[in-house]
């Protein structure tokens, strides 16, 4: 099988897989959401379909078992209720699993065959009590549309399409279908009458035609043709047919009866009784028959299919990208070959200043071909978040909780690397609110609360950022009892806490293995597994906080870059070593004129702000770096060159002011040394992202990089997110300010 169609099969499965998972839920908690049932109903006969015709018949039994329960219930003839909900969540878990081995495996081994049975049983005892009080003859023969098969669809129309058609009614394993079809009046009905034919085939068995099929295939029809199929119901017959491209109308009818009642002239067992044909149709129903439901299929053995964990996200390996956007990275593409000729020839020639021209040429070039790659890299949140719903109540159904969940801002987007690494993460702070954040209905009830609990997932976009939050209005954090479980498990000792507020005794439930859960569940516990989360974040570049209220709820907020894998920095110097400073973290550039020290402690003040000063040279253990006055004089003059970048504020020279940033800042005159302390630089971090001034020897220069992070033992070190490759093939550590 070739590997561009499965892969495209895959994914088109796992976005049909999602969708129908959140139809289902719509319609579990709207049973009359006509809307939410035709949206079902065309994405698991589109499932069906596609497994057909990859040829994986075991799984396109099994979709087009859900397929027939749901028509059922489509149609009236079942209501919608908790049980059978249950089993056809069950049902598109197993094809999640299935659809999981194929991408793996290239072939399934999954045994469909008990869920096929079970959803027929359910549809067979709808059948047995709506026809309570039928013959026995009758009884388990209706077709999933409701039309009765057997002695009830014997009416003139039926018999009339049969008349003079050998149509055995043995040969169905489900019921018998009849068509009048048409394909249009053009100059070639042979052909599309074959065509039709053979779209027909890859889904239903054809049980004959009239006239006979060659004659059909050659034209020899007058306006129509007629087509009998076994097929579980009229409706799906109708659907099929409606999708066939050459087929321009076609009116279908139940005609089991009619053909097993005799009705056809010329039919092989023309004095068969009714009783025969019911049989065949609940054959095909039952888990005995061992038969697919599209009646060419065989079963496969294997292990029974486990229910698959529904709320996994994988890898995203696949982007949708917009015509327009290949079309600017052909353009794009088509420049820079153009450039690069140029520029060959101007360095054969050693024309320096065509050269240099063509170099700028390049550079802008390959900034907007960089543009364009980063944006068809960017991936709808709800890639994600898409599956979330879904897991949400079937873990609130486990718990005994009844939970509303929210999504907002599922088309905010994000890179594809980022969208993959936060799954996890923001699976597991729903699956904390659900079990440890909501409380029971009897518990919320009781303390004046609706018994349904919110839980909402809310996404924005700030800047260059993104904020994702989940809130629930559960019973929020008890900042008391993390104090003292910080203090039992040696976390921080009973003085540091005093001096912590409530935010900052939130934040330990990130600290591993922290945990003020009474006990361990399978779901979650606040703070087991919450380490992680923060570790990913802060690995991604990110942030993440917790704020709650007692009573009230929690919402824990993550901030994320849009895109990491390149990004602009600030080059300080320290000593001998080089560092980089995301340039989006920096507000302004100055020297140390201005450091005072309070409580042993160096800071500066800016906006009557103050800010902590980190020396660099110390937190890294940087040997020879004591600030000279020539070291000054050089960042002085370092400082000089370095241009001002968005609202990032830079300092002049020693004796001038600073360059206010764009929002607003203050600038900081450099003329103002009073304090006599050594001669260095300081870079000021936003305040939105840490409220801190880094000591540097000197500021050297700005550029694009490409951030690699820290893998192995290496990953999650404090102060450090990544390291980039300059052009000169020297390494620099990219500093993460907020863990520094």
């Amino acid at each position: 099988m070739d590997d561009q169609y499965l892969d495209a099969f895959i994914r088109e499965s796992e976005e049909a897989i999602t969708e129908l998972n959140n139809s289902l839920l719509d319609l579990e908690n709207d049973p009359e959401d006509r809307a939410a049932m035709d949206s079902i109903f065309r994405t698991a006969h589109t499932l069906k379909g596609n497994f057909g015709a990859m040829g994986f018949e075991d799984a396109s039994d099994l979709a087009h078992a859900i397929e027939d329960l749901l028509d059922a219930m489509r149609q009236g003839e079942m209501t919608v209720t908790g049980d059978r909900m249950d089993l056809i969540f069950a049902g598109v878990d197993m094809i999640e699993v299935i659809v999981r081995e194929i991408e793996e495996e290239g072939e399934s081994t999954t045994d469909t065959d008990e869920m096929v049975a079970r959803l027929r049983a359910v549809m067979d005892e709808s059948d047995a009590g709506s026809n309570e009080g039928a013959e026995s003859g009758d009884a388990g023969a209706t077709s999933d549309d409701g039309t009765a098969a057997a002695g009830d669809d014997t009416g003139a129309g039926a018999a009339d399409l049969v008349a003079g058609v050998d149509v055995d009614p043995d040969e169905a394993d489900g019921a018998v279908v009849g068509a009048t079809v048409s394909v249009g009046d053009g100059d070639m009905l042979g052909v599309d009458a074959m065509l039709a034919l053979e779209a027909v085939e890859e889904v239903f068995d054809i049980l004959a035609t009239d006239p006979d099929r060659d004659a059909v295939e050659e034209g020899s029809f007058d306006e129509d043709f007629a087509l009998f199929v076994d097929a579980p119901s009229v409706d799906a017959v109708t659907e099929e047919l409606a999708a066939i491209g050459s087929i321009e109308s076609a009116e279908t009818t139940a005609v089991t009866g009619a053909v097993g009642a005799g009705a056809g002239e010329g039919s092989r067992d023309g004095g068969a009784g009714g009783a025969s044909g019911a049989s065949g149709a609940a054959g095909g129903d039952t888990p005995a028959a061992g038969t697919a439901a599209t009646g060419d299929g065989t079963t496969a053995s294997g292990d029974a299919g486990a229910d698959g964990d529904g709320a996994s996200v994988d890898e995203i390996k696949s982007v949708r990208v917009d015509v327009d956007q290949l079309d600017d990275l052909h353009g794009l593409v088509e420049q820079l070959v153009t450039s690069r000729i140029k520029l060959r020839r101007a360095v054969e020639t050693e024309d320096l200043a065509a050269a240099s021209e063509n170099l700028n040429e390049l550079d802008k070039i390959t900034a907007n071909l960089q543009n364009t790659v980063m944006d068809m890299r960017l991936i709808p949140l709800k890639k994600v978040v898409g599956k979330f719903p879904r897991m949400v109540r079937d873990l609130s159904r486990e718990l005994g909780k009844d939970v509303e969940f929210t999504i907002e801002g599922e088309d905010i987007e994000l890179d594809r690397t980022i969208l993959t690494e936060i799954s996890d993460p923001l699976m597991h702070i729903i699956r904390n609110s659900l079990d440890h954040g909501i409380e029971s209905p009897e518990e919320r009830e009781a303390a004046g609360k609706p018994r349904t609990g919110q839980v909402e997932l809310r996404a924005s976009r700030e800047r260059d950022h993104v904020i994702i939050e989940v809130a629930d209005d559960g019973a929020g954090l008890d900042v008391e009892a993390i104090r003292r479980q910080a203090v039992d498990q040696g976390v921080r000792s009973p003085e540091e806490l005093e001096r912590m507020d409530d935010s900052a005794v939130y934040d330990l439930v990130f600290h591993p293995g922290f945990s003020t859960a009474d006990e361990v569940t399978d779901t979650s516990g606040r703070g087991v597994g919450m380490d992680v989360v923060h570790d990913t974040v802060t690995q991604l570049d990110g942030s993440v906080s917790v704020d709650s209220t007692p009573g009230e709820g929690t919402t824990v907020s993550l901030r994320l870059p849009v895109t990491m894998a390149i990004v602009k920095v600030l080059f300080v110097e320290v000593g001998d070593e080089e560092y980089g400073v995301p340039l989006k973290n920096v507000d302004e550039i100055t020297r140390t004129d201005e450091v005072k020290r309070i409580n042993g402690t160096e800071v500066i003040k800016h906006n009557d702000d103050i800010y902590p000063v980190v020396d660099l040279a110390k937190t890294f253990d940087v040997p020879g770096t004591a600030a000279t006055a020539g070291a000054g004089a050089e960042a002085s003059d370092t400082a000089t060159g370095v241009e001002a970048d968005g609202d990032v504020a830079v300092a002049t020279g020693a004796g001038g002011a600073a360059l206010a940033g764009a929002d607003g800042a203050s600038a900081t005159n450099g003329a103002s040394a009073t304090n006599g302390h050594e001669e260095g630089m300081l870079v000021r971090i936003r305040e939105s992202e840490r409220q801190v001034a880094l000591k540097c020897d000197a500021v050297s220069s700005q550029e694009e990089v490409v951030v690699k992070p820290l893998e192995g033992i290496l990953s999650g070190t404090p102060g450090l997110s990544g390291t980039a490759v300059l052009g000169d093939g020297n390494i620099v550590h990219i500093l993460d300010v907020v863990t520094l």
